[in-house]
């Protein structure tokens, strides 16, 4: 929820808000955060990256949040931190954000009777919520929402619009639905029936963790039986597939238009990159990072990088790409070689004879 603007503020309130020191004048006032390039007086900027610390010469930035290894490498007043960037973030939140305040079940939302939710939570008009369902305190449900039978909400989430969370789904705390993020939705499961398909009815549920993000228009599907679950911490980007009964590991990361196929188990704390897949029934280990458009096909052991389709070591991958421009090349290269191979040994049939 978008909070009034906060008046000035010192560097000395913001340090002891992340954590960091200042190196320069503490009692330096700023209103707001922007990018070092458009910073002016009166506003904070940050450098996550020291190996961009010429840009700091025409900053206008009142302050800057920045690597302790730049400490006195410019006369503009820092907040010296070891991650500027998490730092930035925090202080962005304290400028931008505040609490929740609860409006309560507004006119034109659709709740029903049967339907129990807690203390300061926001159903926008235009939300429904089904029978059965319960909604956590603090929780904000914008309009076009839609809560299925029996499903479960936890506390301090935000749906934003035209997100839907289908029966009997649960939802963990401080969970974040971008618009248009559908939880629950059927699995692709059909039984063959001749020349036709007979559709296998999907009555398994989805259960998503704390502090989940899943991005806009994303699907998350429950199985014909058992569970599909997404783990703590996970942030998932706009346009992701997750198939019925995966299972993803905690704080995993998947970029848009990743795609993980039925019953995969993927680890923690992975990081797949834009346009990437796994096949289904897979086992992918923890700390596996996927780089864009690579696939996984088979088993994959934990701690490595992995890239291209069938999906390699990420070295080997950059070799492989590295020869595939001079293929052309190497073709020529090959048939002069068997042109010659064949020259030679028609002579040495000659000189046999």
């Amino acid at each position: 929820m978008k909070a009034e603007r906060r008046g000035m503020t010192s560097l000395a309130v913001l340090a002891d808000l992340v954590g960091g020191c200042v190196s320069g004048d503490p009692s330096t006032s700023v209103s707001g955060v922007a990018p070092l390039d458009l910073a002016g007086p009166g506003q904070i900027s940050f450098l996550a990256n020291p190996k961009y610390k010429e840009k700091l010469a025409d900053c206008n930035a009142a302050a800057v949040i920045a690597h302790p290894s730049l400490i006195g490498s410019l006369a503009t007043p820092l907040i010296l931190i070891e991650n500027p960037y998490l730092a930035f973030a925090k202080i962005l939140t304290f400028f931008e954000v505040s609490p929740h305040v609860g409006l309560g079940v507004m006119a034109g939302a659709h709740v029903h009777s049967d339907a129990t939710f807690g203390e300061n939570v926001t159903i926008y008009p235009g939300a429904v919520v089904s029978a059965g369902a319960r909604i956590g305190k603090g929780t904000q449900l914008h309009s076009g929402v839609v809560i299925g039978e029996d499903a479960v909400v936890g506390e301090d989430c935000l749906l934003h619009a035209n997100t839907t969370v289908r029966e009997k789904c649960i939802l963990g705390n401080r969970v974040i639905l971008q618009p248009g993020a559908v939880v629950g939705s059927d699995g692709f499961g059909f039984a063959p029936d001749g020349q036709s398909y007979y559709k296998i009815p999907q009555v398994g549920q989805v259960i998503i963790e704390d502090d989940v993000e899943i991005g806009a228009c994303s699907c998350v599907d429950r199985g014909t039986l058992g569970i599909t679950r997404i783990g703590r911490g996970v942030k998932i980007d706009n346009l992701v597939q997750i198939a019925h009964n995966v299972q993803v590991g905690e704080d995993t990361v998947m970029a848009s238009q990743s795609g993980i196929a039925g019953s995969a188990v993927i680890g923690k704390h992975c990081t797949f990159g834009g346009q990437t897949g796994v096949a289904g029934h897979i086992k992918v280990g923890d700390n596996v990072t996927l780089a864009g458009r690579g696939g996984i096909s088979n088993n994959a052991e934990g701690y490595q990088m992995l890239a291209g389709l069938p999906a390699m070591p990420h070295r080997d991958w950059l070799k492989a790409t590295m020869t595939m421009t001079h293929l052309p090349e190497m073709r020529r290269e090959l048939k002069r070689l068997k042109k010659e191979i064949e020259e030679l040994k028609s002579k040495l049939s000659k000189d046999e004879d």
